[in-house]
């Protein structure tokens, strides 16, 4: 059994290595979790193509990357919260909703975990191997019912504009709806140019949160584009499925 003590190794360890560029290998089957209010749980399926047995830990938290279960308080439990997963198999992760008020009236956004621990192996109890922690974070959803329309019909409520700033020209989103709108492409169509967003450097730079903005800047966009120019993006639905739209530009 698994003790508090190395729970909290577990941790320190996934917070030292969690910007390094590296890859678990304990896939998580979702691109992201949608958790509908009434539902009494809901199950993520989790992959081991690792060739050794490793130690895992799930959790979820609000959106800060360097939460730890202990440092973290949200209303939900994540079942089993640490295990032995071994090579090849499969393991099934129980989230269940504990019941704290949350809005009604859109969707709350959360983040599950899942820090994948290699076991220490022989060279690395001789001090000749690092044991490198992976952690991975998905998205998940908290969806009320009742809400006054489906999620597919979000990205067609979004309102965009253009603008100037000092740093050039960008794009602005607006989201009246009370679904998260997640984003892939954003590029402006001008005289057959594209002009592409600037590259993301986190996910909420990819969306737009209900009754939020975001902005995107066009770096190869140099002046105001013309009346004819059109916005073209993709958002990502619930199953991770790309869908493509077109609006025309507004200032």
């Amino acid at each position: 059994m698994f003790t508090s003590h190395l729970a909290t190794r577990l941790l320190a360890l996934s917070l030292a290595l969690f910007g390094m560029a590296a890859h678990a290998s304990v896939v998580i089957n979702n691109t992201r979790i949608i958790y509908p209010q009434n539902d009494k749980e809901v199950t993520v399926r989790l992959e081991s193509k690792n060739q050794a047995p490793v130690l895992i830990q799930t959790w979820l938290d609000s959106g800060d990357e360097h939460s730890t279960p202990e440092s973290t308080a949200i209303p939900f439990i994540a079942t089993p919260p640490i295990f032995r997963m071994e090579p090849g198999k499969q393991q099934v992760i129980r989230l269940a909703y504990t019941g704290e008020p949350l809005s009604s009236n859109q969707e709350s956004l959360f983040w599950f975990n899942v820090l994948e621990v290699p076991a220490q192996s022989q060279n690395a109890e001789q001090g000749n191997q690092l044991q490198l922690a992976f952690r991975s974070r998905i998205k998940l959803f908290f969806r009320p019912p009742n809400l006054p329309y489906s999620v597919e019909d979000a990205p067609g409520k979004l309102q965009w504009r253009r603008d100037a700033t000092e740093q050039g020209q960008v794009l602005e989103v607006y989201n009246p709806s009370p679904y998260h709108v997640t984003f892939d492409e954003v590029e402006l169509l001008d005289s057959q140019q594209r002009h592409a967003r600037k590259a993301s450097v986190s996910g909420a730079d990819n969306m737009v949160i209900p009754g939020g903005r975001n902005r995107f800047e066009l770096p190869s966009l140099k002046s105001p584009p013309g009346a004819a120019a059109t916005i073209e993006f993709q958002t990502i639905d619930d199953f991770g499925v790309k869908t493509s739209h077109s609006v025309k530009v507004s200032s």
